[in-house]
């Protein structure tokens, strides 16, 4: 198997886009409030903080498999011009 930065990075951004469906389904189906249409219980606040947080880890695992194929590039841009 071949580690490369761009494997890790895009490893780890299908990894968050996952925890992100995961989290949002999650949230999507939480019931709604007994005093809206269709309700049938009250949503307690704590029943949605761990979708929520997930979304929020999410987005820092796409935003840090970004940085690293960002990182990647300019080291190949760097190697390159060594050799130029």
């Amino acid at each position: 198997m071949n580690i490369t930065p761009t494997n890790s990075a895009l490893n780890l951004f299908n990894s968050s886009q996952q925890k992100a469906t995961d989290a949002a389904q999650t949230i999507a189906q939480a019931s709604v409030s007994k005093n809206e249409v269709g309700g049938s219980k009250d949503v307690k606040s704590g029943d949605l903080f761990k979708p929520v947080t997930q979304l929020k880890e999410a987005k820092l695992e796409a935003q840090s498999a970004t940085k690293i194929l960002q990182t990647d590039q300019e080291t190949q841009k760097a190697i390159i011009d060594l050799f130029a």
